[in-house]
């Protein structure tokens, strides 16, 4: 049974969460703010934590930072809706994901479970192989969903959980489109409403990543007014 740690100063996210991932099978413990976190962490560590951003005594900026100087194991942000450059900070300080507040319960245990996933994998677990996690490649690019690894050209590209499924679905029928609303299908759950600004700032970022490994990266091209495609190289 994994154990995941929700640290944040909203009772009503924290009681809520709590009774969803009990209900999925996980031991979970609470934290109100990132000091009290902490100290519970410097004793023992969860498998996975999922902070606020801003809160009392130690934000979850601060917090990040103090895990990262002794442990690996994951961390998904809570963000609010205008918090893009708190968002971006904490992916380059080593969160691993992030989801938006208000957010689908059902989103975030799909994210909780697909980083436990990666981590089992990186572990040297055994996870039966399926068409879904078996190694994907196309050209230069290599995708590996259990160890939720991406190498373009050889060099590793960091993506979050949702930048990965994203790439993973256009690269999976090189030359097909998807439209906006299948990759939000792919992305998010029906109980989630993300416009397309969403889907292409995913894409943006996405395509600055692969672009700092390889400046003349072109794969995945847009098609105004329909979606995106990936073309291989």
């Amino acid at each position: 049974m994994s154990k995941i740690a929700l640290v944040d100063d909203d009772r009503n996210i924290l009681t809520s969460v709590a009774i969803t991932l009990e209900a999925e099978g996980f031991e979970v413990e609470t934290y109100s703010d990132g000091q009290a976190a902490l100290e519970a962490f410097n004793k023992a560590l969860p498998d996975m934590a999922v902070l606020d951003i801003k809160m009392p005594r130690m934000d979850g900026m601060d917090l990040l930072q103090r895990l990262r100087q002794k442990t690996t194991m994951p961390v998904i942000f809570l963000t609010s809706k205008d918090d893009e450059i708190d968002e971006v900070l904490g992916l380059r300080m080593g969160a691993d994901d992030y989801v938006k507040k208000p957010f689908s319960q059902r989103l975030l245990v799909a994210r909780i479970r697909a980083l436990l996933r990666r981590q089992e994998a990186q572990a040297g677990d055994i996870i039966p192989e399926t068409d879904d996690t078996k190694v994907m490649e196309r050209g230069h690019l290599r995708m590996d969903p259990l160890r939720h690894s991406v190498t373009w050209k050889g060099q590793d590209v960091t993506l979050t959980v949702t930048e990965f499924l994203l790439l993973q679905a256009l690269a999976q029928r090189p030359g097909f489109v998807k439209s906006r609303d299948q990759l939000m299908d792919v992305a998010y759950d029906d109980q989630v409403y993300v416009d397309d600004r969403t889907i292409d700032s995913h894409i943006k970022r996405l395509r600055k990543k692969l672009r700092n490994a390889d400046q003349d990266f072109s794969a995945i091209e847009t098609l105004y007014g329909i979606g995106y495609r990936y073309n291989e190289e």
